[in-house]
């Protein structure tokens, strides 16, 4: 029985790291830009484009009543998906007598979309704070979309498989080594002492 159980332990426990490695370095890395944020420099970049409306989008978009959170059109979104390849289906948009202003989040950065209505144009302006606020903002979820926010769960769920796997081999194997359960005890109660002794709310 014992075999069978460090045969199914070892299995799950290679499968679980080997899924979860890129995003393990990935967090743990940004555990640490993320920890350090105000001591790293930051080198922000602003792009800007812009597109003249189609004649069939203008009518629509003049039709607009003033608003300060009106659901961006789905034609709207679909010309600057192939426009500006950007996603602002679901959005909300502020729409003044002149023009309609999108917000569109994105990690590591911010990005807008302006449409004048007198003028049929649109500039659609991303500003970019760096690859390591880009990576940050990953380690958070924070605007990555919901492709993103599955993958998060999923890695953490292989962290958890493994972590659980790694502790059930500790105690398989913890009698042939004796700093096991020093080490182990040390990992559990350092950061229980640490937020009790330092980090006050």
């Amino acid at each position: 029985m014992r075999a069978f159980w460090l045969r199914q332990l070892h299995t799950w426990h290679w499968i679980s790291a080997a899924l979860s490695l890129a995003g393990m370095l990935l967090f743990a890395v940004t555990g640490i830009t993320l920890n350090h944020a105000g001591s790293l420099p930051a080198s922000p970049s602003k792009h800007e484009r812009s597109a003249a409306l189609p004649a069939a989008l203008q009518a629509p978009l003049q039709a607009l009543q003033e608003s300060n959170d009106a659901p961006v059109p789905p034609a709207l979104a679909q010309w600057a998906a192939s426009a500006f390849a950007i996603d602002i289906a679901g959005l909300a948009a502020e729409v003044s007598a002149d023009e309609i202003h999108v917000a569109v989040p994105r990690p590591g950065g911010e990005g807008a979309l302006l449409v004048d209505r007198a003028g049929a144009s649109a500039t659609y302006t991303a500003t970019s704070r760096g690859w390591v606020a880009y990576f940050n903002d990953l380690h958070k979820g924070r605007n990555a979309g919901t492709v993103w926010f599955w993958f998060i769960d999923f890695m953490a769920g292989s962290c958890i498989v493994f972590t659980l796997t790694g502790f059930a081999l500790l105690w398989m194997h913890g009698r042939a080594r004796p700093f096991t359960w020093p080490l182990t005890g040390l990992s559990l109660l350092a950061p229980v002492l640490i937020t009790l002794l330092f980090v006050h709310g």
